[in-house]
């Protein structure tokens, strides 16, 4: 794995980068980017891995043009385009999901499959997210994981002081484009007919921040779609079930 930079129409964001083959671009949740994780590993054994960091979040520029997903979402066309990317493999989890879809339905392009791992983005009327926003650091390692063992280690691991200043300005630049509304976009459900690349959801089925009932407005709105739930499983199936996630997804790239 190498750790890089990506220079786009001169915004620099870092960048994690491994492995060989057609791309995959992976985008991250509102936690930021995370290590180079399992899960990560296991996908460049077959594809070129594209991890980058969100502009605003971490050490990556913070540009004031940035202000909402639907910027975030263009300025990852400006990379596919920049990149001259031809059938890219575009994941994303949680917010990281919510800005690959709001991307394919402007352009598809230079897409060749779409994989969301419980994506914000939509929300479902008498079903009640999770906010993360007023989760105490334990709520949200209990929140987040089926698993207890991940939601302890979690907690154990105290973060440095730089890493601490690092999970404050990810939270600054998650509050900024999640807000209000709250981790979705009222227009996007009657515009998710526009994602013309083969599309899978993998949504945990104990996911207490974005509930599995979210994966129905996807399963019913993109119309070349397949729904996966995987049992025993939180909101973070490539952390929690990194291998069995892994395995999905590059069953379903290879496909397509």
């Amino acid at each position: 794995m190498q750790e890089a930079s990506l220079t786009t129409r001169d915004v620099t964001v870092r960048l994690f980068r491994a492995g060989r083959g057609r791309m995959l671009i992976f985008l991250h949740g509102a936690a930021g980017l995370p290590g180079w994780i399992p899960f990560f590993e296991q996908l460049s054994t077959k594809y070129e891995v594209l991890a980058p960091e969100h502009p605003g979040f971490g050490t990556s520029a913070n540009p004031p043009w940035i202000r909402n997903v639907a910027d975030v979402a263009m300025y990852y066309l400006d990379v596919l385009d920049s990149l001259n990317a031809q059938k890219v493999h575009l994941v994303g989890n949680s917010l990281g999901g919510w800005i690959a879809a709001e991307a394919a339905v402007r352009n598809c392009t230079r897409l060749a499959s779409l994989s969301l791992i419980a994506p914000a983005g939509v929300r479902v009327k008498g079903v009640p997210m999770g906010d993360n926003f007023i989760w105490s650091p334990q709520e949200s390692a209990q929140n987040l994981f089926y698993d207890r063992s991940f939601s302890e280690r979690m907690l154990e691991q105290a973060p440095s002081e730089k890493e601490a200043e690092i999970q404050l300005i990810n939270r600054f630049a998650a509050a900024r484009l999640g807000w209000e509304p709250r981790w979705f976009n009222p227009a996007l459900e009657r515009w998710l007919h526009r994602i013309e690349v083969p599309t899978l959801v993998l949504w945990g089925d104990n996911d207490k921040f974005l509930p599995r009932q979210y994966a129905e407005v996807w399963q019913k709105n993109v119309p070349q779609v397949t729904v996966d739930v995987i049992p025993q499983c939180g909101h973070l199936p490539h952390v929690e079930k990194a291998e069995l996630t892994a395995r999905k997804i590059l069953a379903f790239v290879d496909r397509h």
